[in-house]
């Protein structure tokens, strides 16, 4: 019972994330299906995914992963993390909602 509630809390996460993701203009490619991450294009913000994570991360507080972290195909993609309560997701998008206003 356990393993099928945080299955579903995770669910309810990862559709939360791409769904927003998507809003904001990211390319979500690839949808995860058993991973905690979403991998996702943000080449069209900035082609230097480790310049623009560290952006994200000083002016909203909220930390990305670049993708070039995970070799140069990933060059231009963000890694989000899906593993943080409900409201702390939807708070952190928000923040990155208003980065990308201000931009």
């Amino acid at each position: 019972d356990d393993v099928a509630e945080m299955r579903n809390i995770y669910d309810k996460r990862r559709k939360e994330m791409i769904s927003r993701l998507r809003e904001l203009g990211f390319g979500v490619h690839f949808e995860p299906k058993g991973a905690f991450y979403v991998l996702a294009d943000a080449s069209h913000i900035d082609s230097n995914s480790q310049r623009l994570a560290l952006d994200i991360l000083e002016k909203t507080g909220v930390a990305v992963t670049p993708g070039v972290d995970f070799g140069s195909g990933a060059e231009g993609f963000l890694r989000f993390s899906y593993t943080r309560p409900f409201d702390e997701i939807v708070t952190a998008l928000e923040r990155i909602e208003v980065y990308l206003r201000q931009r």
